[in-house]
């Protein structure tokens, strides 16, 4: 007589096993498609905008119009590889070399502060390496941040729900020596970053209410601190100033905000057409290659174009959080929500100065502006998205 019992559990075992050959033979297959589709429409979508953003002034120039798109989708490849690579490790290992992650992206932001540091734009946050290139080691302290975080509080000490009240001074203290150095270069917007993963991360984590009660009004005493020491810099003042009261100062602390939204408005809804926006040849908005990106989208491509764009960062956030979720650890869950806690931000921030619901800081938009660090430091993010998602049951 036929064991029924034994039957279904050596069918478990050969299905489960059967998965498990499919899942290495083929993890092309397994990726997640949505993310990684709307993350190559918006790398498309930042090209397109880069090469009209830059196009006129370098033609006036005499120099090669499309010396910034060359130098754009170069970075784009080695993006793609950084964040296949990355995809491609079990996260697992991070814990393991997430200490490391963190010293070396702590001694890259000290050498900014050194005479090795480089001033760009008013922000002392780059190392120029020669030959055109430079490097901004806060982009990849964002990594080492999300790594360590994950480490520290994706691990429960026994008999304990979510971290303890140790694991968090722990990660607060090592959270905030890189934010003190990024905050005296002086970095702003990355400094806001970083306080907003920190908090996305502890809220996944299971840290009681309290917590973040506390630590929501210690950032508020502590912005007051920083604004009353005058760590700040004079022209960031004028920005938050500018942001209060726009028409105060339309031609000096106000002007890029102003700009930017009668670039945007300008557009209608379908745009003036790709090249033809008289805001953009112009150069009226400035850093519209980086910061001010999506005034291009809003001037040329109209509401449905700058719409579109939304979308797809929406996706990108929706299957980041659907990652977190279905993570097969707290190590994971983690890790997929530090890497949405930095692309929302930056990409709220970026969108909101633009449209001047929030305050100019000089963040980039995820995916769509011209970089080198922080379209590799991205690409790492989805890279760590993407290896969770590979990751998602034991088996795996």
């Amino acid at each position: 007589m036929i064991d029924g019992s034994r039957m279904i559990e050596g069918y478990g075992v050969r299905r489960s096993w059967t998965r498990r050959v499919t899942a290495r033979e083929s993890p092309l297959r397994r990726l997640d498609w949505p993310l990684m589709l709307a993350v190559a429409a918006l790398s498309i979508f930042g090209a397109v905008l880069v090469w009209s953003a830059t196009r006129a002034a370098l033609t006036e120039q005499g120099s090669d119009p499309q010396s910034f798109l060359k130098r754009h989708l170069l970075n784009l490849v080695i993006g793609f590889v950084l964040g296949g690579l990355v995809a491609m490790l079990d996260y697992r290992l991070m814990r393991a070399y997430a200490p490391i992650l963190y010293v070396v992206s702590c001694v890259g932001l000290i050498a900014v502060l050194s005479p090795l540091g480089a001033t760009i734009n008013g922000s002392h946050s780059w190392i120029v390496l020669g030959g055109g290139f430079q490097v901004q080691p806060s982009e990849f302290a964002k990594v080492g941040l999300v790594g360590l975080l994950a480490m520290i509080l994706g691990e429960p000490r026994d008999g304990e729900v979510g971290p303890g009240q140790r694991d968090i001074l722990l990660a607060l203290g090592l959270a905030g020596l890189p934010a003190v150095l990024i905050l005296l270069q002086p970095d702003l917007g990355t400094t806001l970053v970083f306080a907003a993963v920190i908090l996305g991360m502890l809220a996944i984590s299971g840290v009681r209410k309290a917590w973040l009660v506390g630590l929501g009004a210690a950032a508020a005493g502590g912005g007051l601190a920083v604004w009353w020491l005058g760590i700040l810099k004079p022209y960031q003042i004028a920005r938050f100033t500018a942001f209060a009261n726009p028409a105060a100062d339309p031609r000096g602390a106000g002007y890029n905000a102003r700009q930017a939204r009668i670039a945007v408005g300008s557009g209608g809804i379908f745009g003036k057409g790709l090249f033809e926006g008289g805001q953009t040849n112009g150069q009226f908005v400035p850093e519209q290659q980086t910061d001010f990106i999506f005034t291009v989208a809003g001037e040329e491509l109209g509401f449905v174009g700058a719409a579109v764009i939304l979308i797809l960062l929406g996706v990108i956030l929706w299957r980041g959080l659907r990652i977190a979720t279905q993570a097969a650890d707290l190590f994971g869950r983690l890790l997929a929500t530090g890497a949405v806690c930095w692309l929302a931000f930056q990409t709220f921030e970026n969108i909101g100065m633009t449209v001047g619901i929030m305050p100019i800081t000089g963040l980039p938009l995820p995916f769509v502006s011209y970089g080198g660090s922080a379209t590799f430091a991205n690409m790492i993010a989805l890279g760590l998205l993407q290896a969770v998602h590979l990751r998602r049951t034991p088996f795996d």
